[in-house]
């Protein structure tokens, strides 16, 4: 297997990479072409799976040496006992997903912890768009128009503060982050998250009774 370097994968998912301890179990939902699970099995000597839905991708992950199973990552979770995996990591995903509550109670039963990424819709860009213009936003983060896009629900980073307290999640850490149109480079936000963050970051556990 080639381990790719750290500067090889999105911005995005080097922050996530740096949240996981040496040698976890990870399952990666969603995982694209694998860059993330190489660079965990690489660098810190994770236990990694991956679904992906995209057989494609999916493909190519295989090619690498992954263990990647094809399928929907929604029927896909509910095969796997109760705290089967350290990490579960659902990245830029949740505003594609239909049921997000339902989901993200599969996955906190499987995975000790979770952490999910997601762009945010309360990016200053898109307030601007919306007060100015009148129109459906898009930004860099949200490159789609209204009747070609994949993500069926917008998210802010307060949305998702609130859905964790009313649902009942700890949210352990909260990463606010802004990246470059490619990805490759960025930087953490630390004031004014929910205005200026492209994208935010967070780890969460279900409070278990007892």
């Amino acid at each position: 297997m080639v381990f790719p370097e750290s500067t090889d994968i999105r911005f995005d998912l080097r922050i996530i990479a740096s949240t996981i301890e040496p040698g976890s179990r990870v399952l990666d939902l969603g995982c694209g072409n694998g860059d993330l699970l190489a660079w965990l099995a690489g660098n810190k000597q994770v236990t990694g799976t991956g679904i992906e839905q995209d057989k494609t991708k999916a493909a190519a992950c295989i090619a690498r040496g992954l263990s990647v199973l094809q399928g929907d990552l929604n029927a896909e979770v509910d095969d796997y006992p109760d705290c089967s995996f350290d990490y579960v990591i659902l990245s830029q995903t949740l505003q594609q997903v239909l049921e997000p509550a339902r989901l993200l109670y599969s996955l906190a039963r499987i995975g000790r912890k979770v952490i999910v990424s997601f762009p945010n819709f309360s990016h200053y860009s898109i307030r601007l768009q919306l007060l100015c213009r009148g129109i459906a936003p898009k930004n860099e983060q949200l490159p789609y128009s209204w009747y070609d896009s994949p993500n069926i629900r917008v998210i802010t980073l307060k949305d998702f503060r609130k859905f964790a307290r009313d649902v009942g999640y700890n949210i352990l850490r909260e990463i606010a982050i802004s990246s470059d149109p490619a990805g490759s480079e960025g930087r953490i936000i630390r004031f004014f998250t929910n205005i200026r963050a492209a994208y935010g970051v967070y780890i969460i556990e279900k409070i278990r009774s007892g």
